[in-house]
């Protein structure tokens, strides 16, 4: 195998070229590194003017800042990298370097890229010669020394931009100058694109007091103020505002620097663009409905006094009306969630009718009286007082507070969340209301009323109040109508009880003065309520007044409406015969062809309604002689005779009434029938004629079994009159008595022996009414003689004559005078003697009178005489009598169990 020859060994470049080359490496990198750094200040500065230019125009949005930001820095972020890559890392060989040279000089170029691929060659030493090779390369490297390299370096644009970033850094040492703060602000907007730093511009709007959005009231007129910062560096004289591209509209600037506008009203959402100087801003304003209270209530606790639960009442209508001393809480609703209210308790005064006592309502020593225009002005009001309110959402709660005696108003005022306030202040007017006392009323009686001692009444006490009843009853109170030693009646019973919510209580009361051994006298009988009110009381309804009658008064009452009923019943005769006297003049005056014309018609038509009048008239007079006849069966003095002959005269009455009235009136309508013939209406109005005479005596007949029932009543009050008289002169003797009794237990005023003028007060007003007392006796005792004088006249009965002379003889007038005198002077022992003996005689003479009635004529109850229709008529009243005294017993039981029942309500606590 034939021997390889050895490879040539490599020559290095020389060090002459090696260090022009060097020299070309190092002047590049230093060229291309500058000229990269300079790019990336450049740009950088450029990006910020940009900025800063722009932002003097108009604000630059944060994208786009942050564009601006990586296009500036881009220079030196990316290219400088790029160009150091290029021009240092793609040069840092001889051959990079020898092509890069070959672009300025081409043959040099070549040679240099010759050598120092022949200094990496290693053939053999017989393809390659080393000393050729060295001399090649240093044949390259003399005419490489003969040249400047760095004409061979890249076109060099450092110097430019160099001088770019001085005119760049100039420009923004300028800006900074002429506007440091702009200049900042562009600085840190161009830094930092998305920060929250404002956009800086010369004339500044103080948008933290410019609301975004603004909230308006829908469709209202609406101002908008735009302040401007007190740093502010312009302060244009004028601004301008439009909304959502509408008119412009202009203003100046006001001395507290700010612009203000007023927008029409609007009613969808839009923009206002505000301008002045450089600053421009864009407000959103959002219409909104005010916020409306739609629900107001308030809530009332009530005096505890009450014993109430709290009432919830609704006061949208503005007026709330409680009670004094209650304490009122108030809640809202409104349409909107609230941010703030205010609300404010005014006490008003208060207005007093001049009508009224100023004692009963103020004490005198505090009253400072205004009068005018005939009112009382209390001028004493309460200051005003801001309430408390506790806001949660769209609900208010304003503290309770105490409600006095003044009126008072409550203006409320309130904001909701978006700034807007109510449409307008609600002001709430209170009006205090005094807890009026309860009401009593009883239905179902007269006003006045006369009942015997064992009577019943039955009547509805009805009693309200405004808050709660306690208790209703019934109150008496006595009053003797002559003197008497007794003690007047007085006392009450209970008869419900209430409740503190019970607003209305009745009750059916039972009366009977038996029951609570009542004498007669005149009452005075009220119904009660009784309130939950301290020091109240109970407060009375009107009384009636009940005359509770003896049975000779009850008599005497029973004669005088006996009286009345006839004289009603003669009066309806002479009407029914002045009707039966016209009809007959019609009859005899017309022909049957004539009664059939008008005149006889109307005539036939005024004659048939004066007989319905008068039928009508009996049917009242018939209803009041039954209620006669029932009230004289109750007093049982009246004997079986005039009750008998009261009751023929009311069963004629009510056949009259019912029967034989009605038919005239019927046959009198039948004669005006069209369809008749003249005949048939002549045959009609005799027959008319004919009934009319039969009632007509039939109402005649009755009138006289009226006057005769009416005697023998009169008769018997005759007895019960002298009887009166004789309890009255008792009466007087009583009193005297008492009186005279007194003496003992306080002798320093005496009645005995003492002058007129020197008695006491007491003793002198019983005098007074016992002298008026003997006068008004005295007077009913000559009535009662001259009454025996006409009834005997009318009778002629003896016994009347007797009682007449009796008197006379007596010499009844003369003893009543001087009496009287007595009485008059005060000389109480001889007047009470006197009186005395004066009701003996008048009794004996009742007693003449009784013993006459007993036995005359047998028409007494149980003699066992007189035919069978009045044996039947007697067992009949007896009957009657019974029935009307277990009815009387049932009330008076049920009266008593109301009595019993009143006891155990007032044993119970309250």
């Amino acid at each position: 195998m034939p021997e390889t020859s050895p490879s040539a060994p490599q020559a290095p470049i020389p060090k002459e070229l090696q260090k022009q080359l060097a020299e070309f490496q190092k002047r590049l990198w230093r060229v291309k590194v500058t000229e990269a750094v300079l790019a990336g200040i450049f740009g950088l500065i450029i990006s910020f003017l940009v900025v800063f230019l722009l932002e003097r125009i108009f604000p630059i949005p944060p994208l786009a800042r942050f564009s601006i930001l990586i296009a500036g820095t881009s220079l030196s972020a990316v290219f400088a990298p790029l160009m150091v890559r290029r021009w240092v890392f793609g040069h840092r060989r001889e051959d990079q370097l020898a092509k890069l040279i070959s672009k300025k000089f081409p043959k040099l170029g070549d040679r240099l890229l010759g050598i120092v691929e022949l200094q990496d060659q290693s053939e053999s030493r017989e393809t390659l010669s080393p000393e050729l090779r060295a001399a090649a390369m240093e044949h390259v490297a003399r005419q490489a020394a003969k040249r400047d390299m760095t004409e061979a370096l890249p076109n060099s644009r450092h110097r430019k931009l160099a001088i770019g970033v001085i005119v760049a850094v100039f420009l923004a040492i300028i800006g900074f100058v002429v506007a440091p703060k702009a200049g900042t602000n562009a600085l840190v907007r161009w830094a930092l694109p998305f920060s929250e730093t404002e956009h800086y511009t010369f004339t500044q709007f103080d948008t933290s007091e410019i609301p975004n959005p603004l909230v308006v009231a829908k469709g209202e007129t609406f101002a908008f103020v735009a302040p401007l910062k007190k740093n502010s560096d312009q302060k244009p004289a004028k601004a301008r505002a439009s909304f959502n591209g509408q008119e412009w509209l202009e203003s100046d600037l006001a001395e507290d620097g700010s612009y203000k506008f007023d927008f029409p009203g609007q009613q969808d959402t839009g923009f206002i663009s505000l301008e002045a100087g450089d600053a421009s801003i864009r407000i959103k304003v959002q219409p909104e409905l005010r916020p409306e209270l739609t629900n107001l209530k308030a809530m009332v606790d009530l005096p505890e006094y009450l014993q109430l639960e709290p009432q919830q009442i609704d006061i949208r209508t503005g007026i709330l009306t409680a009670l004094e001393g209650s304490k009122i809480t108030l809640l809202g609703d409104f349409s909107r969630e609230l941010s703030t209210a205010q609300a404010t308790l005014i006490p008003e005064e208060k207005i007093i009718d001049s009508t009224a006592e100023p004692d009963d309502i103020v004490p005198e020593e505090n009253l400072k009286e205004l009068i005018e225009d005939d009112e009382i002005i209390a001028p004493s009001v309460p200051k005003p007082k801001a309430l408390k309110l506790s806001i949660k959402d769209s609900t208010l709660s304003i503290e309770p507070f105490s409600l006095t005696d003044h009126p008072a108003s409550i203006p409320l005022n309130w904001t909701d969340s978006y700034g807007l306030a109510g449409s307008a202040t609600f002001n709430l007017k209170i009006q205090p209301s005094e807890d009026s006392a309860p009401v009593s009323y009883m239905q179902g009686i007269e006003r006045q009323i006369v009942i015997l001692a064992e009577e019943v009444l039955e009547f509805e006490v009805l009693c309200e109040d405004d808050f709660g009843l306690k208790e209703i009853g019934l109150a008496w109170k006595g009053e003797f109508t002559a003197p008497s030693s007794e003690k007047p009646a007085e006392g009450s019973m209970t008869l419900k009880a209430g409740g503190p919510s019970t607003t209305r209580l009745s009750e059916l009361a039972i009366f009977s003065p038996a029951t609570y051994k009542i004498t007669p006298q005149k009452l005075m009988l009220s119904a009660y309520a009784e309130d939950y009110k301290p020091g109240r009381g109970r407060i009375y309804s009107e009384p009636i007044v009940v005359y509770i009658l003896t049975r000779d008064e009850h008599a005497q009452l029973l004669k005088n409406k006996f009286d009345r009923i006839i004289g009603e019943l003669e009066d309806a005769t002479r009407r029914e015969m002045n009707n039966l006297d016209a009809n007959e003049r019609l009859d005899q005056q017309k022909t049957p062809e004539e009664l059939q014309e008008e005149d006889a018609q109307r005539k036939l038509t005024k004659s048939q309604d004066a007989e319905q009048q008068n039928a009508e008239k009996m049917e009242d007079i018939a209803k009041k002689m039954e209620k006669l006849f029932k009230d004289a069966s109750r007093n049982g003095d009246l004997d079986t005779d005039t009750m008998k002959k009261m009751a023929e005269a009311l069963d004629s009455m009510k056949e009259l009434a019912k029967e034989d009235l009605p038919e005239i009136e019927k046959k009198l309508g039948e004669a005006q029938n069209q369809k008749s013939t003249p005949e048939k209406t002549e045959k009609d109005l005799k027959k008319a004629i004919e009934k009319q005479k039969e009632a007509l005596k039939k109402m005649q007949e009755t009138v006289k079994k009226a006057n005769e029932a009416n005697q023998n009543f009169e008769a018997s009050t005759f007895i019960n009159r002298l009887k009166r008289a004789a309890s009255e002169q008792d009466g007087i003797a009583s009193a005297f008595g008492s009186a005279m009794r007194g003496e003992n237990k306080k002798a320093e005023s005496r009645i005995t022996g003492a002058t007129p003028d020197k008695l006491d007060p007491i003793h002198g007003r019983l005098i007074g009414e016992l002298d008026l007392q003997q006068k008004r006796t005295t007077g009913d005792i000559r009535w009662i003689q001259e009454d025996l004088g006409h009834f005997h006249a009318r009778t002629q009965k003896d016994i009347h004559k007797e009682l007449i002379d009796d008197m006379k003889d007596y010499n009844i007038d003369t003893i009543l005078e001087t009496l009287r005198q007595e009485i008059g002077k005060n000389q109480s022992f001889t007047s009470a003697v006197r009186s005395k003996q004066l009701a003996e005689k008048l009794r004996e003479w009742a007693k003449k009178l009784e013993g006459d009635k007993d036995g005359g004529g047998g028409g007494g109850e149980g003699d066992g005489g007189g035919s069978q229709e009045e044996k039947d008529f007697e067992f009949m009243l007896k009957v009657m009598r019974m029935v009307q005294t277990e009815q009387d017993i049932r009330s008076r039981t049920r009266s008593l169990e109301q009595m019993l029942r009143s006891l155990n309500l007032r044993k119970q606590p309250n």
